[in-house]
């Protein structure tokens, strides 16, 4: 066996990708709080310009790879009835939710509330299934809650270092982020590829945010730092990290990338500072850490289930 074909060889080759795919994200997320504060552009023309832009490159590239079965998605009502879901809950919401959180606070504050979905999931599991937390899940609900506590209040709770509707938008990211997570999974699970989905879902998103606001009108000055930061957006906010992500799969579990996930935050709050200048405190970066920890926990105890339902 080559040194390329070990299994630690490629878990640390899919770590790495997963890694950069984490990296791209947090490098979007600091853009999108440029864009948002620093260019005063309508949200309605932002996210009809990016959702649609990032679906047209997605299926084109779709059509390129699968042809004309690209389209099999919608030979089941069931199967269009999940993606619709997906493209107005998992992502038109997800998106309008977290570019105001952005907008209305920062992009690190904005990030790490987006970053307790996985804790969501589990929520949303008890109440609409029945399924039980395990004991790993209730910890780190506890740390995340402590960590989110510190992170908006400095630990002062008659404070908050975000304003209250940034806090609540926030919030919202992370329940639309798991409904990102959970809807699309029907349609994968029908063998339907991930791209695939991801970009019918987002072409959706956006003709849906064009019939609200087509991206043709009030559009705002068109700069080159309009332009580079939209398609920074676009290209590595949506496009390249995905694609990143889905390879990284190819060497190592899906548990292991999604806690290489933590890259995100860290990479938001450390060019948030850097290019951004925001301020924080040592309190933030404690509560910030601490709900990276959290969902680590998290995914380490729901990857000890797995393993014991295999065995």
């Amino acid at each position: 066996m080559s040194e390329n074909n070990l299994p630690g060889v490629n878990v640390v080759k899919g770590i790495f990708w997963a890694a950069i795919a984490s990296t791209l994200w947090g490098i979007s997320g600091t853009v999108l709080q440029f864009i948002a504060q620093g260019q005063a552009i309508p949200a309605g023309w932002l996210l009809s310009t990016r959702t649609i832009g990032a679906g047209a490159i997605l299926l084109i590239f779709s059509l390129f790879k699968y042809g004309m079965k690209s389209f099999n998605v919608f030979k089941s009502w069931r199967t269009i009835g999940w993606l619709l879901a997906y493209a107005v809950f998992g992502l038109m919401l997800n998106l309008l939710t977290f570019y105001y959180s952005v907008q209305t606070g920062n992009a690190a504050s904005a990030t790490i509330l987006q970053y307790l979905s996985p804790l969501f999931i589990v929520v949303g599991s008890l109440v609409f299934k029945g399924i039980r937390p395990l004991r790993s899940d209730l910890i780190a609900f506890v740390i995340s809650m402590l960590g989110v506590f510190l992170a908006i209040t400095k630990g002062d709770i008659h404070q908050l270092s975000i304003p209250l509707d940034s806090l609540l938008w926030g919030i919202g990211s992370g329940i639309t982020a798991a409904f990102y997570v959970v809807l699309p999974r029907p349609v994968i699970e029908e063998h339907h590829s991930p791209i695939l989905v991801l970009g019918w879902g987002t072409f959706i998103a956006g003709v849906l945010f064009n019939l609200n606001h087509p991206f043709w009108l009030d559009t705002p000055p068109i700069t080159g730092t309009l332009v580079a930061s939209v398609m920074t957006v676009i290209v590595v906010g949506t496009i390249l990290p995905f694609g990143l992500l889905l390879y990284s799969l190819n060497f190592a579990p899906s548990d292991v990338v999604s806690i290489v996930d933590a890259v995100q935050p860290v990479m938001t709050f450390i060019l948030s500072v850097i290019f951004l200048s925001l301020d924080v405190s040592i309190v933030e970066i404690i509560g910030s850490a601490l709900v990276i920890f959290a969902i680590y926990i998290l995914q380490r105890g729901r990857r000890a289930l797995d393993h014991e339902l295999i065995e």
